[in-house]
């Protein structure tokens, strides 16, 4: 054991919790009402794999450019080369949600990786009433017009130590709604740190930090997120083809009180894979589930993913993630 890195691993995280702290007093003190915060599509899962294992993600490794989407700092512990992520999902009210990352390793110098989180509302009809003076009565339709949203992330992140990774994504953040709209810049920062318990690692993930946006006049809050979790495997261990690994994520949302999340995965022979998870404090989600496919082709490792999320009588979304590795 190297107690040298290891000390600063610990040093590093305890900085970070710091920094979090500073940031949770004067960012979370003075906003708690639910339901107030603009670019709320940002706090919609971005991935497969964390949609199965509840929506759990700020500690779990070896997935690629995925990691660009839950933790940046994830993708620090990859191997060199270059990582590729995207997923799909049919979400609710037909709600077409779609994201992608890629990651570049710079060698000895971390990752450079590029992410793309988007949402398309689809269709809409225009309409406006037939006589101003009687609102409610009947309307004209005038035609149709559309809204999305979308944000673009540049990431840098790399390893301090052997057990200690930090990321840090700079993203432009941009709603539309017909002619109107509203963009922000975005900050997410990321930590993981390996404590060297058996496989134990724990992950802190400060998500969409930044100032108020304005949106025909209005100003509202940004959905800042504080994520601390941590992952680690009770049958096997991170290289065991056959190993179950346990993730629980509390979250400290500016729109919503606390909230805790378990998942847990099943990987038989590292080729299959079973996951499980639950959301607590939540009016209508709850159970989760998926699964997950691996396979390699010379210096290529593939994977297939698929999260289902129950969203009680608001029906359930099916969510499909596929990546690629090549490594050096």
């Amino acid at each position: 054991m190297n107690l040298k890195s290891g000390n600063i691993g610990i040093n590093r995280f305890i900085a970070f919790l710091v920094l979090w702290s500073v940031l949770s007093t004067n960012g979370f003190a003075q906003f708690k009402k639910a339901g107030t915060t603009g670019y709320v599509f940002l706090e919609i899962p971005t991935t497969a794999r964390m949609s199965g294992m509840g929506e759990t993600s700020v500690a779990l490794l070896d997935g690629g450019a995925e990691g660009l989407l839950t933790n940046p700092a994830l993708l620090a512990f990859s191997a060199r080369g270059y990582h590729v992520y995207a997923s799909y999902a049919n979400y609710l009210a037909d709600i077409q949600h779609q994201t992608a990352a890629i990651g570049f390793s710079l060698k000895d110098y971390g990752f450079l990786g590029f992410s793309i989180n988007y949402m398309d509302f689809g269709k809409m009809t225009h309409t406006v009433n037939a006589d101003p003076q009687n609102p409610g009565g009947s309307y004209l339709i005038l035609g149709q017009y559309s809204a999305e949203a979308f944000a673009f992330g540049v990431t840098y992140t790399r390893k301090l130590t052997q057990y200690f990774a930090f990321g840090l994504t700079s993203k432009y953040v941009r709603e539309r709604i017909d002619e109107y709209s509203s963009s922000n810049v975005l900050m997410d920062m990321g930590m993981v740190y390996q404590t060297q318990f058996r496989s134990f690692r724990l992950g802190g993930y400060i998500q969409n930090f930044g100032v108020d946006a304005k949106y025909i006049g209005d100003s509202f809050k940004m959905p800042m997120i504080f994520r601390l979790g941590g992952a680690m495997e009770v049958i096997g261990d991170r290289q065991s083809p056959t190993r179950l690994t346990i993730a629980l994520d509390a979250l400290h949302p500016s729109d919503y009180s606390e909230r805790l999340h378990i998942g847990g995965e099943f990987w038989l022979r590292n080729t299959l894979c079973l996951r499980a998870g639950y959301k607590f404090n939540y009016d209508e989600e709850g159970l989760t589930t998926g699964a997950g496919l691996r396979w390699k082709w010379q210096k290529y490792s593939f994977a297939m993913d698929m999260g289902y999320t129950d969203y009680g009588r608001l029906g359930s979304v099916l969510r499909f993630g596929f990546s690629i590795s090549a490594t050096n």
